[in-house]
């Protein structure tokens, strides 16, 4: 399975260039052979976190991106993950949305809100999906997300076999950001793969200050279920691009790391466990 990782360079509040931007990149990786194409968060949008702009910017689910989005992944029989300000009523949600040529597959809506997102999107309320596809089982979260180890966790226990995570990485959680190189963002993506074993692709904007955003930090990357880089650290700097491939088979193989180490096994659920939508792992 073929994911083409999209770290693209968007202005704030400019979703009609925006979106133009992510279907020409989307049309060139469908076409180089990529099976999945993945955006970063509030890809379409912008990262916006002031609330008129971002109601300006915002689209219902169903709403152009879709429609472009579905239209493109039909004709190349692929799949779109890209992050949008979803209107829904009187509330806008920091929304990620995969799309197919059958519609929606997977709708997710960021449950940890940064900063002065605080000030601008309501929380998730749809959980922590997990959809089946042809190739396996995908799961979704979003940048802060990855900060909160139980999403993860929930995600690979509750089947995914890949996570995707769209980001807009920022600093302000860590102590200090590295001037090159991975971000401490990724060391936690990286631990967290290897101990849910359960492999991640992480696509982030960049180089956002420059259009009107936040100075977000690039460095997108992809690993495998053992936590081993297998793209990136992308540009921290410039628009990137990456194409990797994910063997299915390989990540539920890393469940068992030898005859006697068995991750998911040698949980003591007799002494703590993990509760999630009326589901005990």
């Amino acid at each position: 399975m073929t994911v083409a990782l999209e770290q693209i360079d968007v202005s704030s509040g400019d979703p009609e260039a925006n979106r133009a931007l992510a279907l020409s990149r989307a049309a060139t990786a469908f076409e180089a052979g990529a099976e999945i194409v993945v955006f970063p968060e509030l890809a379409i949008s912008g990262y916006v976190v002031e609330p008129a702009t971002a109601a300006a910017s915002s689209e219902e689910l169903h709403g152009p991106s879709f429609v472009a989005f579905r239209n493109l992944a039909a004709r190349h029989n692929g799949l779109v993950i890209y992050g949008l300000c979803e209107r829904a009523g009187d509330s806008l949600y920091n929304s990620v949305v995969a799309v197919n040529a059958d519609g929606v597959a997977l709708h997710y809506r960021k449950l940890h809100l940064f900063d002065q997102e605080l000030g601008v999107y309501t929380p998730g309320n749809l959980g922590l999906p997990v959809v089946s596809l042809a190739w396996g089982n995908l799961g979704v979260c979003i940048c802060y997300d990855l900060r909160f180890v139980e999403v993860l966790r929930t995600l690979s226990l509750g089947g995914a076999d890949l996570v995707v995570a769209p980001a807009a990485w920022v600093g302000g959680f860590d102590r200090a950001v590295p001037q090159a190189g991975a971000t401490r963002h990724v060391d936690s993506v990286l631990a967290q793969a290897n101990l849910d074993q359960v492999a991640v692709v992480a696509v982030s904007q960049v180089a956002g200050s420059s259009h009107g955003g936040p100075a977000t930090l690039g460095g997108s990357v992809a690993c495998d279920a053992y936590g081993e880089l297998v793209a990136g650290p992308l540009s921290r700097t410039d628009a990137d691009s990456a194409v990797v491939s994910i063997d299915i088979d390989k990540v539920r193989a890393a469940q068992r790391r030898s005859e006697k180490i068995r991750p998911r096994d040698d949980r003591r659920t007799d002494v703590y466990s993990l509760n999630y939508g009326g589901e005990t792992w």
